[in-house]
């Protein structure tokens, strides 16, 4: 099932996601789930918190557009990624990025041209590869969803303000939808 991509000003977005210690049937589902979304809304990844459930839960594809060269060793697609964490920088990329949390915008971002990415699938299986070019943005982009950062604040200083006026707006109708009561999908994190 497809589900609601928040948008920028949610307070999700700025949640360092949770670990997940066991993954259930519940984070299962949300994973298809956001496979699902993802591709309805053709995206490349979509991190949890979009979905708003503040988890340390990614996926994505970038398989449209990506070689399977550019990744080591050659993973099949989509990729979910549960409790993914980045190493290894190298090197710098520039190239434009946008959001689906925050429709409309995109920018130059500069980002590390290789990152090695340790993560775990549904399965528990550890999940060990080196990966550059799109999948490399991919990963790094994701992964600040899931701990609270957006790819606006990595934008330099004369762009952020370029857009200034679309992020204040964005964020008065995404505080406005707060306001009104709303059937919303239960939460997956435990306080």
């Amino acid at each position: 099932m497809a589900l609601e991509i928040i948008k920028y000003g949610h307070p999700v977005l700025r949640e360092k996601g949770k670990r997940i210690d066991r993954v259930t049937a519940v984070i299962r589902q949300l994973a298809a789930d956001m496979v699902e979304t993802m591709y309805a809304a053709d995206g490349v990844g979509l991190a949890a918190q979009q979905v708003d459930q503040p988890l340390l839960l990614t996926v994505i594809d970038v398989s449209a557009t990506e070689h399977p060269w550019t990744i080591t060793p050659a993973l099949s697609m989509p990729l979910i990624l549960v409790n993914p964490v980045l190493s290894h920088p190298v090197g710098e990329q520039t190239g434009n990025e946008g959001c689906l949390s925050i429709p409309e915008v995109s920018a130059q971002i500069r980002r590390a041209a290789q990152v090695t990415v340790r993560a775990h699938d549904l399965d528990g299986r550890e999940l060990h590869f080196e990966c550059t070019g799109l999948l490399a943005r991919a990963a790094q982009h994701e992964v600040d969803h899931l701990n609270g950062i957006l790819f606006v604040d990595r934008m330099d200083a004369a762009t952020r303000a370029s857009i200034s006026g679309k992020l204040k707006k964005l964020q008065k109708e995404t505080e406005a939808t707060l306001d009104k009561p709303k059937k919303s999908r239960r939460s997956l994190v435990r306080s």
